[in-house]
């Protein structure tokens, strides 16, 4: 798509995001520097990007009567899912009958809303290396597939939820029970069914993010459009429970691990096909490198691109999936921490800001969430140096400096 038209006028182009939170209110930020008249809808009122997009709605998204309902009503070009948890058959129909183009395609958010389609896709369609695993739909099930292989320590995750929630790791047959259960709690839809992984002994974890950039021959309306792959540099980060707690930019790794990265993220991307930003997270060890997780959209990890490179995560979403240009290349090493809320109560307010402000080469995006709750995710600080180390002590004090609490 090479030609935008005016927002709120019958020239619009309008694109819907499934999804309205810290990263896609700055999804919406860099669409509409784009010129894109935006939709964005959740499932409670006043989420980040709700306040910054031209329209908001809010909806079960997992209904799909509701969510055909919207989509009609606001006929939107273009559906950009931020989350998993959608009516994802709905989209498909919708695809299929020519209504709308999801992003970057309908089957890419169906196989990777739960980690069941995705894992069967990586490991048993496109033979790349991951973690071993068994699927379980009861206790029993679960508790059979430790003992008959997986072995502890292990991993049990719901096989759909975001933000590590109902994620634990497992070491003895006493915990089983207790991880089943907050597997059950912690999953999106499906509270009846986790994947349980093998523990791997691996060195760090990294997000690659990968872009894929679909563009037409502008000399042919008929021609088939060419896709193009684009690497950012790789991401490490740190995760409690499952949950992102700090990133950084670039993590350091061999030549040859960068490689086989960049071909499983290749491989995965490809297979789920069209256009736009995917967050690839795998283990490495050494040289060697496992496939762990796939998000089609942007990373929470990601955030450390807004101090990092020339084009954030974000923009490099809008102009993908908008056919433009695009750019990965570094501006500088730096880092990222969260900012939680500390505090359960709605209409926080933040002291300290100006203080976190005064860290050499700090930022900080407050997000704008209506509620806290002592583990939510409210801001994060952000922070470029010469070196990752010294971003890295930037990013968490001008986190700690941000002190929300009741109003």
């Amino acid at each position: 798509m090479h030609t935008i038209g005016t927002p709120l006028s019958p020239s619009a182009t309008r694109i819907m995001l499934l999804g309205a939170g810290e990263l896609g209110k700055e999804v919406i930020i860099a669409l509409q520097r784009l010129g894109i008249e935006v939709i964005a809808v959740d499932r409670y009122a006043d989420a980040p990007g709700h306040q910054v997009a031209h329209r908001a709605h809010v909806i079960d998204m997992t209904d799909p009567v509701q969510l055909r309902a919207l989509i009609d009503k606001e006929r939107p070009q273009m559906v950009v899912p931020e989350i998993e948890a959608i009516a994802t058959p709905t989209l498909i129909e919708l695809e299929r009958e020519g209504v709308v183009r999801v992003i970057p395609t309908a089957r890419a958010a169906w196989l990777t809303m739960n980690r069941e389609g995705i894992r069967r896709l990586a490991a048993e369609e496109l033979g790349l290396p991951t973690s071993p695993y068994r699927f379980a739909s009861s206790l029993a099930e679960l508790k059979a597939a430790i003992d008959d292989g997986i072995g502890y320590p292990c991993l049990v995750k719901p096989v759909m939820s975001s933000s590590g929630k109902g994620q634990s790791k497992i070491d003895r047959p006493d915990e089983v029970e207790a991880a089943w259960a907050y597997a059950a709690s912690g999953g999106r839809v499906d509270a009846g069914r986790v994947i349980v992984e093998g523990f791997i002994d691996f060195d760090y974890e990294i997000t690659l993010l990968t872009v894929r950039v679909g563009q037409a021959d502008r000399a042919s309306a008929t021609s088939t459009p060419t896709t193009t792959t684009h690497f950012c540099d790789p991401i490490g980060h740190v995760q409690v429970a499952g949950d992102y707690v700090e990133s950084w930019q670039p993590q350091a790794m061999s030549p040859v691990a960068l490689e086989r990265s960049q071909d499983i993220a290749r491989k995965v991307t490809e297979a789920l096909g069209g256009s736009g930003l995917f967050g690839v997270e795998l283990f490495v060890k050494g040289d060697m490198v496992w496939f762990s997780e796939v998000s089609p959209r942007p990373h929470d990890t990601g955030m450390v691109t807004m101090a990092t490179q020339h084009q954030s995560e974000f923009e490099l979403h809008a102009r993908a999936i908008l056919g433009l240009p695009v750019d990965t290349r570094l501006r500088s090493p730096g880092a990222s921490a969260v900012i939680y809320g500390g505090v359960a109560a709605r209409g926080v307010v933040f002291d300290g800001l100006a203080d976190a402000l005064s860290v050499p080469g700090s930022d900080v995006r407050l997000f704008g969430k209506p509620e806290s709750f002592v583990k939510r995710r409210m801001g994060v600080a952000l922070a470029h140096a010469a070196d990752v180390d010294t971003a890295r002590r930037h990013a968490k004090d001008a986190a700690s400096r941000v002190k929300p609490r009741q109003a």
